[in-house]
């Protein structure tokens, strides 16, 4: 994320508290995305699961109004084996 941040002019905003934390009525009451979670804005990019660094980056081009990076073309090995 701190890449991100040195390339854009966002602010960025890391919350880290113990799992329990997240799992209680008071957490689920605040009507946030589940743990892990990236959000851009209000938009939630992911939520209970990791996230790639290009999946943020278009997320935070769309909030900026800047246009989406192409995407990567895929390589031999990727292409032989489906990934």
């Amino acid at each position: 994320m701190p890449r991100l941040g040195n390339r854009f002019p966002i602010e960025i905003e890391v919350t880290s508290k113990p799992v329990a934390d997240y799992q209680t009525d008071d957490y689920f009451e605040l009507d946030l995305p589940v743990a892990p979670a990236v959000m851009v804005d209000d938009e939630i990019v992911v939520e209970g699961s990791g996230v790639d660094v290009s999946t943020v980056e278009a997320a935070i081009r769309r909030h900026l109004g800047l246009p989406e990076p192409e995407p990567r073309k895929k390589t031999i090995f990727e292409r032989m084996f489906r990934r």
